[in-house]
């Protein structure tokens, strides 16, 4: 009896621990089952909120307002301007453009944009003219959420506009330097009188910087060739009369001017074709327009737009915009320079007055020659 007590005692005792291993064994691997589902809902539940955030970024849409103060055709820099913006939206297919030309009469531009900005359709505009700041800080008084982006002008203060303005004088120097080759030159048609000779220079109507930077800088670069050599200033009085930029040319031509520039908008055409017909020489501003009348147009200024427009359009987005903070940038920024490596430069300019302004404008890129107002 004892002997079977003994065994069924060690059988009870060895089935129980059984039992409790078997028991901790399940437990255990419940434990864990439950955990990696956690997990894996977790994850689950993470990567879904990645992907819906993802796709409510991308979906975002963005709409930018190009607010063209005059005509894109025959205007280089708003040419360069929109195709900055739509160069911008191709690259973010989030962003949609509409252009919207405004025409010369300048009496109109507040009234068009208060009425394009009060659709409340736009999450920028962009525009570029000197006069367009005051026009946008008068419009965000009444729409305080529209924000502006202005490039070449210069306006501090207001939250809801950025602007940036070119450092002109550095582009005017450059452009005067090599109109003063030009001019003292042996290229034909140059003036054989050398004394007080002038270049001419025809440009829209009146703003601050033509006054400050502009007329300064090209006289400056003038007379860096020769300290006699001065400049002939002419008003249009308007962006587009292109008949009226011609009379001046004309005139001008007439006393004795055989190298001009101008900043005239449309109104330049004018100019273009008396140089054309009396073989005369332009420098240009801003942009590649040696193609516009090769052998007439035989310099070009860069300023580089479609570059700082998709940088500014990327900042705003990105929301590191300054707003309310107006930027200077020139030559040491990468966005003014000259348009040297077209041939039709080297192929519109005499050998020696090439090689004298090539010589010269490497020591600008280089920095060896800093350009700063006032110098």
């Amino acid at each position: 009896m004892k002997n079977i007590n003994k065994t069924n005692l060690l059988s009870l005792s060895l089935l129980l621990l059984l039992s409790l291993i078997l028991f901790g064994c399940s437990n255990n691997k419940s434990s864990k089952n439950t955990t990696l589902s956690n997990n894996s809902t977790n994850e689950s539940s993470t990567n879904n909120t990645s992907s819906l955030t993802t796709k409510t970024t991308e979906a975002k849409e963005i709409n930018i307002l190009v607010f063209i103060s005059g005509a894109l055709d025959g205007n280089p820099p708003y040419e360069n301007l929109n195709n900055g913006a739509l160069a911008f939206a191709k690259n973010h297919p989030n962003v949609k453009i509409k252009t919207y030309e405004a025409g010369f009469n300048q009496a109109e531009w507040e009234s068009q944009l208060t009425s394009l900005v009060a659709t409340a359709k736009y999450d920028y505009v962009l525009t570029s003219n000197p006069s367009l700041p005051e026009i946008c800080d008068r419009i965000s008084m009444k729409f305080p959420n529209q924000k502006f982006i202005i490039p070449d002008a210069y306006f501090e203060g207001n939250k809801n506009i950025k602007t940036y303005e070119y450092n002109q004088y550095q582009q005017s120097v450059i452009l005067g330097h090599l109109a003063g080759l030009i001019t003292t030159s042996d290229m034909n048609n140059i003036t054989k009188d050398q004394k007080n000779k002038k270049v001419g220079f025809i440009y829209a109507q009146e703003f601050p910087m033509m006054n400050e930077d502009i007329f300064p800088g090209f006289e400056a670069g003038l007379k860096q060739v020769d300290p006699s050599l001065s400049l002939d200033t002419r008003v249009v009085g308007n962006w587009y009369d292109a008949s009226k930029a011609s009379e001046l040319a004309l005139s001008m031509a007439d006393s004795g001017v055989d190298t001009f520039t101008s900043i005239a908008g449309g109104a330049a055409q004018g100019l273009i074709k008396v140089a054309k017909d009396k073989g005369l020489y332009i420098v240009a501003y801003d942009t590649n327009s040696y193609n516009m009348a090769p052998g007439t147009i035989v310099g070009s200024g860069q300023v580089d737009l479609m570059s700082l427009t998709q940088n500014a359009l990327q900042s705003a987005i990105d929301g590191t915009l300054d707003w309310g903070v107006a930027s200077i940038i020139g030559v040491e920024d990468g966005y003014i320079g000259f348009y040297s490596d077209d041939p039709q430069f080297k192929k519109g300019l005499s050998e020696n007055v090439y090689n004298q302004f090539m010589n010269w404008y490497s020591k600008v890129k280089n920095k060896t020659i800093v350009i700063k107002s006032g110098t």
